[in-house]
């Protein structure tokens, strides 16, 4: 009961044989998705793509009024000159140029190659930016990263196809942020990231993507375009047996129905019918919703993640689900200098956000200069992010972003930051005692699920630098973001919001040597902008006289 071929696939397949053959990338691992660096690069290779489609039509153009002009010339003749066909062919010359436009002329003109060479320099041309074209897997990474957004942050599928962020609220739908710049969504886009869903065995998300599909489709002024892959009939198609895999079989057998019309001698919807029709009438009545999300690695932290990336750095009552107004008196903000002579006139804005776990905010802790240089060196290094994986490491849908690692050697920039960092935290943190300096740029709904920084099993790669484990981190924001993109400590119930140029440290382990199970933390999907972090993380070996154990073995 799969969807076979329909009546969109079959338009498909004459669009395939025409002479503007869009070519079929092959199914290799794409990466542009996971940095919007590298979407934003994308942009200019369709400008590239825009400029070869111009010269195209041109050269269409040109061709078809070379065929407009022949086509008026023997219209003409055959409105004046051969309406007394046996004077006409009486002159020789009129019989000689019928007989060589008929030999020759028509023939030129039907069996011209001028059609398929403008074509193929289009081809050609799109080939000689195949390389730089997004994958099959980066449509697939998008798509799931639109999934992403719509489950963290409660978003409504109607609401994005019209370009808006929104989510229901007490019973009223309200924007929970309004973009610049956006673009709604067509039944195709739709149709995709439904189709994505779909073939992950993901009806939950499948059902309402390809509705919408359905609706965009059924209100289009326009029927098929020859840019879609889908169809309307494809939609209807998918969706009938989304809802069949829900246990939505009233739904699955209309929708089958309704594709019969349209293609009524379809023997594997026949069959479909027939069998929905039998299940109605064995199955009982439905007492529930059949949509369930797909479960996850972090399901028992999924809602208190949720709600924190929800509020972006508000504290929320777990009970209530609404945002906590209440001053800490133990949490402060000052001007720090830690006792180093070289903050005395310089002092930092510190701003102390909790203190089980330990987690302080310096604001402005780098200039903008100092930003760009950070991501300018980093960009030609950028790769995918990994995570740990037993003793190796390994990419994972649960970390969308790019890294890069700087070493101080290489980069001046990254030794004032390590000299600067080290005047802050009292520790040392050059390498081996701290980690090279990681720089991160986030995704099309880029995010990092819960974790920890520091090592929770005795094979981790943290411990290749045999300098213990990951005692603290100093993370940077190197950029904004408009949206999203909070830092969630999960157990803790707080979040902080993105601060461009501010620095956030705090304590991995605690001073036993145990981690801290409260450092548990995500960050948040990026909503809208285009996020930048850099990591510092500090090993625990060479700061035994500089961050001292307690007489207190608990602690």
């Amino acid at each position: 009961m799969t969807p076979g071929l329909s009546v969109g696939m079959k338009r498909f397949t004459y669009v395939c044989l025409s002479l503007l053959t869009v070519i079929v990338l092959p199914v290799s691992l794409g990466e542009m998705y996971t940095s919007l660096l590298n979407v934003k690069q994308a942009i200019s290779v369709e400008r590239k793509l825009v400029g070869y489609l111009r010269t195209y039509i041109d050269q269409e153009l040109e061709r078809l009024e070379d065929i407009r002009r022949f086509y008026a010339k023997v219209s003409d003749l055959h409105k004046e000159l051969y309406n007394e066909a046996g004077s006409a062919m009486a002159n020789p010359l009129v019989a000689f140029t019928l007989i060589k436009r008929l030999h020759s002329e028509w023939l030129n003109v039907v069996y011209s190659n001028e059609a398929l060479e403008n074509a193929q320099a289009l081809r050609s041309s799109f080939e000689e930016e195949e390389a730089d074209l997004p994958k099959l897997e980066d449509l697939q990474g998008a798509a799931n990263g639109l999934m992403r957004l719509q489950d963290v942050y409660a978003l409504q599928v109607a609401s994005l196809a019209r370009g808006r962020f929104q989510r229901v609220t007490n019973g009223q739908t309200v924007d929970i942020y309004l973009p610049a710049v956006s673009v709604p969504l067509s039944g195709d886009d739709c149709f995709l990231v439904g189709k994505v869903a779909y073939e992950q065995k993901d009806y939950y998300h499948s059902v309402q993507w390809l509705e919408e599909s359905v609706r965009l489709f059924r209100a289009a002024e326009v029927g098929w375009s020859p840019e879609n892959e889908g169809t309307l009939e494809d939609a209807l198609d998918h969706l009938a047996f989304s809802h069949f895999k829900t246990g939505n079989f009233s739904y699955a057998l209309s929708l089958s129905q309704e594709l019969l019309h349209h293609d009524p001698t379809n023997g594997r919807l026949l069959q479909n019918v027939e069998e929905y029709e039998k299940l109605l009438v064995a199955a009982s009545p439905a007492t529930a919703d059949g949509l369930r999300r797909p479960t996850c690695t972090y399901l028992r932290t999924r809602d208190t993640y949720e709600r924190l990336c929800q509020t972006q750095g508000t504290q929320v009552s777990i009970t209530s689900n609404q945002p906590i107004q209440f001053e800490n008196p133990e949490l402060f903000c000052d001007y720090f200098t830690n006792d180093h002579p070289a903050l005395l006139l310089l002092p930092l804005k510190r701003e102390v956000l909790r203190l089980q776990p330990f987690v302080v905010l310096y604001h402005t802790f780098v200039t903008d200069a100092e930003a760009e240089d950070i991501k300018r060196a980093a960009q030609p290094g950028l790769r995918r992010s990994v995570v740990a994986a037993g003793e190796k490491q390994a990419a994972a849908e649960y970390r969308i972003s790019k890294s890069a690692w700087l070493k101080g050697s290489a980069h001046s920039i990254v030794g004032k930051l390590d000299h600067r960092i080290s005047m802050l935290t009292g520790l040392k943190v050059h390498h081996p005692y701290g980690e090279y300096l990681q720089v991160v740029n986030y995704g099309i709904g880029g995010h990092y699920e819960p974790h920890f920084d520091h090592a929770t099993s005795p094979s981790s790669p943290v411990f290749r630098l045999k300098t213990g484990n990951r005692v603290a981190t100093f993370m940077i924001y190197l950029s904004s973001v408009e949206a999203g993109g909070s830092t969630a400590f999960i157990y803790a119930n707080f979040s902080v919001p993105v601060v461009e140029k501010a620095a956030i440290f705090w304590w991995n382990l605690r001073r036993n040597g145990q981690g801290d199970v409260d450092t548990l933390h995500a960050g948040c999907p990026v909503l809208i902008g285009d996020k930048w972090v850099a990591n510092k993380w500090i090993h625990e070996f060479g700061q035994e006289f500089l961050h001292r154990c307690s007489l207190n073995p608990e602690e």
